[in-house]
């Protein structure tokens, strides 16, 4: 079920299926509406809501008209805009249409009803705070300047992963076929111990060992292309982030 404003007056009513059957003219409709209207008005809240709980949209729809002052002024007191208060009263009241069940008449309703509405204003609250806007082009009051940098590798960071990747399979193509099965196996291809050792033929700690050593021999293949750092060399990344400040002078800013 959705809740909307209507034209006539804000007020808040249950979107129901239009049905042509009751638009018929009816004899005594004219002369039984006044006091249908009269006796609705009188019923409490608690009467309205197990109407509703049994699924009469009409009965919720006058709760929502019997609330609404109350829970825009809740609402607008949080939020200082009219339009977001309309729209968040509109959104807590679909929200307490389909919740309707949970309440359990242990309090007013009126007072459900505006928790409903100050939970849904306080959502908002939390998501605008979590949102931030900053200009690219400006600077803040620190003349700190906001600079985007690539996330992309650049072309010299692209050839050096190239020329690894290259170090490494030439070097593992050169050690004995005992330790090159299991390291490709292991750490090319990422395959778990266990399934390591079924397609060796092997048990799982003689695998295991297999492995450390031909970790070690590549170790030691490898050391002889890397600087002071060792294998690490091979493998660092630098580290690359997403923006960053640079502070620039005041006279360059005002210039």
């Amino acid at each position: 079920m959705s809740v909307c404003f209507t034209n006539s007056h804000q007020s808040f009513y249950p979107q129901q299926p239009r049905n042509e059957t009751h638009l018929a003219a009816r004899p005594n409709e004219s002369r039984e509406s006044k006091p249908r209207e009269a006796a609705s008005s009188k019923r409490t809240d608690e009467e309205l809501v197990r109407l509703a709980q049994a699924g009469d949209t009409a009965a919720f729809g006058e709760l929502v008209e019997r609330h609404l002052p109350l829970c825009l002024s809740r609402a607008f007191l949080l939020l200082r805009n009219r339009t977001d208060a309309e729209d968040e009263v509109q959104n807590a009241f679909s929200k307490a249409f389909e919740c309707l069940e949970q309440f359990r008449f242990e309090g007013p309703f009126a007072a459900w009803l505006c928790r409903t509405v100050q939970n849904q204003c306080l959502m908002l609250i939390r998501s605008r705070r979590q949102v931030g806007f900053l200009s690219v082009d400006g600077t803040s009051v620190s003349h700190a300047r906001l600079e985007l940098v690539d996330r992309f590798a650049d072309q010299e960071e692209m050839l050096g992963i190239q020329q690894v990747d290259h170090l490494l399979r030439r070097e593992i193509s050169r050690i004995p076929p005992l330790m090159r099965n299991v390291i490709v196996l292991r750490d090319v291809e990422g395959l778990p111990m266990a399934e390591v050792a079924a397609r060796l033929g092997v048990s799982v700690p003689a695998a295991k060992s297999r492995l450390m050593r031909a970790r070690t021999e590549m170790r030691s293949r490898l050391s002889k292309h890397c600087g002071a750092r060792g294998p690490r060399t091979l493998s660092e990344k630098p580290a690359r982030r997403s923006a960053e400040y640079t502070y620039v002078k005041a006279s360059y800013l005002n210039s």
